[in-house]
């Protein structure tokens, strides 16, 4: 079985004339998104037909990340836009149960406890099935300066992710600080979420928690060797008797959206495939035709069936049981659909 772990929702155009509306009305008046079951049913049509050129079985959609709209003002629009967002999701999972799993977009706001978007986590994963969340490490969408993910501000939520048994899939947002695109802010905002984790003693804390991050865990690995360094110099707060960084580095799990095969290589060697679960982000940033390959940057399983460093098991847990093991709420419900 393949299972792509990191995808988005493909959605009809009335969601976002619905995003419009809320903002135009400045909240005064939420309302619903006027998505008909017919305009959905073609959008879903078209994500079905992008796994099945490429051989995918099972795919987890969650909410667009820069349009989730963290940062819109006033802050009371936030909840319903990222409640439209998952609905729709659920809707289309319905529509293709066998083929797409709920990851929910959660209502984090700036300066807001995070408390606040607990309501939807436990609506989504207790009512609508949905079986991992989307976290923004920076809700204020460039705009502020937002506790990293070793600050307190977050601590309720990996308590009420482990209640819920659901994991935390890292994945930044928009970006309107006028000096980087929303593209760029992800990567930026994925290494500084690892780095202030393993800065921290969350995992120690929280031993329960999973995380996934996205993009192959932003410059991270690219950059491994200055955090090794850091970890051993004394005039930076290191020593030879702390954890090293690539041991601790694995306590993460990563996604193998990385659309360069040398890259994804990089990644394998330096986290394992035990670490790496397959995802493809498809259809989105990456689903240009790459004229050197003749396949789309995306299609990331021939990629990875050509690296040959990898055992049949690697690929194995890469493409399906990593996957199994972080969201166990999936594995769960493909078991009850076997039998």
């Amino acid at each position: 079985m393949i299972i792509d772990s990191h995808a988005h929702l493909v959605a009809p155009d009335g969601l976002y004339a619905y995003r419009a509306n809320l903002l135009a009305n400045g909240g005064y008046f939420f309302g619903s998104p006027k998505v008909s079951d017919d305009d959905l049913a073609a959008c879903a049509k078209l994500n079905v037909d992008a796994l099945d050129e490429v051989g995918t079985d099972i795919q987890l959609l969650s909410p667009r990340p820069y349009g989730q709209g963290h940062s819109m003002t006033p802050a009371s629009i936030v909840e319903p836009w990222i409640a439209a967002n998952n609905d729709i999701i659920a809707r289309t999972v319905e529509m293709h149960p066998d083929r797409f799993a709920g990851v929910a977009g959660l209502p984090i706001v700036p300066e807001q406890a995070v408390e606040h978007a607990f309501g939807e986590l436990e609506r989504t994963v207790n009512e609508l099935g949905f079986v991992g969340a989307l976290v923004n490490p920076d809700p204020t969408e460039g705009l502020g300066k937002p506790p990293t993910l070793n600050d307190p501000y977050w601590w309720p939520l990996y308590e009420k992710l482990i209640e819920l048994d659901v994991p935390m899939h890292i994945h930044s947002a928009g970006c309107y600080s006028g000096r980087e695109s929303y593209s760029e802010h992800f990567i930026t905002e994925e290494s500084i979420a690892i780095l202030s984790l393993l800065r921290s003693d969350v995992f120690q804390r929280y031993p329960a928690l999973r995380i996934m991050i996205s993009h192959g865990g932003g410059s991270v690995p690219y950059q491994i060797g200055r955090w090794q360094a850091e970890r051993l110099l004394p005039i930076l707060g290191g020593n030879d008797d702390e954890e090293r960084f690539e041991v601790a580095l694995k306590r993460f799990y990563f996604d193998s959206v990385l659309h360069n095969p040398a890259s994804l290589e990089l990644l394998l060697k330096t986290v394992g495939p035990d670490r790496v679960l397959f995802g493809t982000e498809r259809p989105g940033s990456g689903s240009a035709m790459n004229p050197d390959t003749g396949h789309h940057f995306d299609d990331f399983k021939p990629v990875i069936d050509k690296i040959d460093f990898l055992t049949d098991a690697d690929r194995r847990a890469i493409y399906q049981d990593n996957a199994l093991a972080v969201y166990p709420r999936l594995a769960s419900r493909l078991a009850k659909a076997v039998s």
